[in-house]
């Protein structure tokens, strides 16, 4: 029989073994909080896990007691971001994003022609939704265009009211006498304002000069202006160096200044000749000379390869040089070429 003192003894004993195993500061979860938060703890304190803001439980339980063990039971609670609302789609724009969970920001951009109305970021918050709001992209507009001095537009059609959308264009042209500098044509920019407006400037012209051998016509008017036109002509035995209409330009100047060239005499009395791609005979296609400018090909000889060639003469203000290597050959009174010559034995 085991005495009564002993019995006790074991009992305080084993009492105080007991007692002495507290548990430790509980193993941390990822983004949550403890309730008490100490370095021990006795058997029976209770323990609260709860998920930081932005975070929400998954699985396992919060509520904790310390057993007489001393070994905190197994937690499996996890705390996982909050997600905010799908916002993968922006009409008109893009929306660049890795997640949509707490504390995650995206970001906003929107297409050529647009602008973003609102801003160009969002947070998802601890409650999970967007902060500040997700904006949207509003078409770029320009106001009607200002109006050159001394122009007027000539094809304009507002879009919206009496804007116009990014990209539409507005065309000008100047009023009478006045020459436009720049182009015509301007943009509704990406910055909701038109490209550079042209210059309407009033252009005056002299009197254009009357031709050596020729005459020229103009308006009858004190004063010549931009887009004004002016004939040339040539007396008979000269021709045209230039066009015939000539008109005042831009710069103040004409056109052109054409000129009278005089025709040229034939010393070559009877030969066949290319004129335009076609056989002639000199004689009769040009009894009266050629005209300035005209080009024709004499046929030559060469006597070391007993073959014939061409070389051209053109008739340049009253002047036209014959080809040396064309000859001319004269037996019983009669004028050969030496190609028609030798043709003849």
């Amino acid at each position: 029989m085991i005495p009564p003192g002993l019995i006790l003894l074991s009992c305080f004993l084993c009492h105080v073994a007991i007692a002495g195993r507290t548990c430790p500061k509980p193993d941390e979860v990822p983004f949550s909080v403890v309730v008490p938060l100490k370095r021990s703890y006795e058997p029976g304190e209770q323990i609260v896990f709860s998920c930081q803001p932005g975070y929400v439980p998954r699985g396992g339980i919060r509520r904790f007691t310390c057993p007489l063990t001393g070994l905190w039971p197994i937690n499996t609670l996890k705390c996982i971001p909050r997600v905010c609302p799908f916002a993968g789609i922006l009409e008109n724009g893009t929306v660049r994003y890795t997640t949509f969970e707490y504390p995650n920001t995206i970001s906003f951009s929107c297409h050529t022609g647009f602008y973003l109305k609102g801003a160009s970021s969002a947070k998802c918050t601890e409650e999970g939704k967007w902060s500040p709001d997700i904006p949207v992209c509003a078409p770029i507009t320009c106001p009607p265009p200002p109006t050159p001095r001394f122009a007027k537009l000539s094809d304009y059609k507002p879009l919206a009211g009496n804007n116009s959308f990014y990209g539409s264009k507005a065309v000008f042209e100047c009023l009478p006498h006045h020459a436009m500098f720049g182009s015509d044509t301007v943009t509704c920019t990406e910055h909701g304002n038109w490209t550079q407006l042209p210059e309407c400037r009033e252009v005056k012209c002299p009197f254009p000069s009357r031709p050596d051998n020729g005459f020229v016509n103009y308006p009858a008017n004190p004063v010549l202006y931009y887009k004004d036109t002016a004939t040339f002509g040539c007396h008979e035995t000269y021709s045209l160096d230039g066009p015939e209409e000539v008109e005042c330009s831009k710069f103040g100047n004409w056109s052109a200044q054409p000129s009278c060239k005089a025709s040229c005499k034939l010393s070559v009395k009877k030969a066949t000749v290319i004129y335009e791609g076609e056989r002639v005979a000199i004689q009769s296609k040009f009894k009266n000379g050629m005209l300035h400018g005209q080009k024709i090909s004499f046929f030559c000889k060469n006597k070391e390869k007993k073959c014939s060639y061409t070389e051209d003469a053109q008739c340049i203000d009253g002047t036209v040089e014959i080809p040396k290597c064309f000859k001319v050959i004269q037996v019983n009174g009669h004028w050969f070429t030496d190609l028609t010559f030798l043709s003849l034995f």
